[in-house]
């Protein structure tokens, strides 16, 4: 049986898809919950597929923090990737809400895909996840990805490692990629859809994400701000669209604020005379003139919310919704 979206469609939106008779007979649909530790390429695997930058990257773990949809579609086909935060041991209520998220997404999948570092040997991570799996696999079909082959220290480790991730979930059809250079990609895609049930469009044809505008944008800075900024700052920033204006055709004003946890981080991340922060926005708004296809004025601004990840009503405030 299929599963119906996450957020029900409107009827604004269901007017807008294709009626059952103008999909291809064996149409296919459904969705895909991309799922791993921290850092492990879950976020490049899923933008190399879709040939799209849907989700932010960058070298600093836990950088997804939301369930993100990428949304492909072909005429045959549509499927819809669940990019969910790496799960790992939460210490604060950002980590709890983040874990559940994942967790949330398998139980929705119609196609599970696991991805690991095989670079290095499972962890504990690694095995949580695969725990959470079992109790998925005998409904849900899994796929494992062996990511960052390429990275493996000798041919000797890289075999190790590999026959140590398979152990993980012995039962699922396994691939290697090598994800930021698109190696494998097509072939993880075929996968997928030979594994989809027959069923109908969710969206229209070209719409990439259900994710909001305003939420894009605001993640595109804080990707640049995690590119950036040192190790003890990342984890403590988050960001927030205030004002989104389209002051004429071709310029969109965007005030955004970057909320840190702590006084001595927001003069790291401000810099000397203004630099780090004056890179940030220069990065920031290059790329988010390319999504609009507009020029920007990007007006940024930092402030400290002491602790914001241990607060719940600062998580509700950023828009993080705590699991129940």
């Amino acid at each position: 049986m299929t599963n119906s979206p996450a957020n029900p469609l409107n009827d604004d939106l269901l007017n807008q898809l294709p009626g059952e008779d103008t999909l291809p007979e064996g149409h296919k649909s459904g969705f895909v919950a991309v799922i791993g530790r921290p850092n492990v390429g879950k976020s490049t695997l899923m933008n190399a597929i879709l040939g799209e930058k849907i989700a932010i990257v960058s070298p600093k773990p836990q950088t997804t923090r939301i369930r993100q949809l990428g949304i492909l579609t072909r005429d045959d086909v549509q499927i819809v990737f669940v990019d969910t935060p790496g799960i790992h041991d939460p210490q604060t209520a950002l980590g709890e809400f983040m874990v559940q998220v994942a967790v949330d997404a398998l139980r929705d999948a119609d196609v599970i895909l696991f991805v690991v570092d095989t670079s290095h040997p499972p962890t504990s991570a690694d095995r949580r996840i695969a725990e959470l799996i079992h109790e998925a696999e005998d409904v849900t079909p899994v796929l494992l990805v062996l990511n960052k082959v390429d990275l493996a220290e000798s041919p000797e480790s890289l075999q190790a490692n590999t026959d140590a991730h398979r152990a993980l979930v012995p039962n699922a059809a396994w691939m290697t990629t090598i994800a930021r250079e698109h190696e494998g990609t097509g072939a993880v895609l075929d996968h997928l859809i030979a594994r989809l049930p027959e069923g109908p469009r969710y969206y229209p044809a070209d719409q990439l994400s259900d994710t909001a505008v305003r939420d894009i944008v605001a993640e595109i800075v804080r990707e640049k701000a995690l590119i950036n900024l040192e190790q003890e700052v990342p984890h403590g920033i988050a960001t927030q669209v205030e004002e989104f204006k389209q002051r004429s055709k071709d310029m969109t004003y965007i005030n955004c604020t970057i909320f840190v946890e702590r006084d001595s981080h927001k003069g790291i991340l401000i810099g000397k005379q203004g630099r780090m922060l004056k890179t940030i926005s220069q990065q920031a708004r290059q790329e988010i003139e390319q999504f609009l296809d507009t020029r920007v004025y990007l007006d940024l601004w930092v402030k400290v919310l002491k602790n914001w990840r241990r607060d719940e009503l600062a998580l509700k405030r950023l828009g993080y919704r705590l699991p129940k």
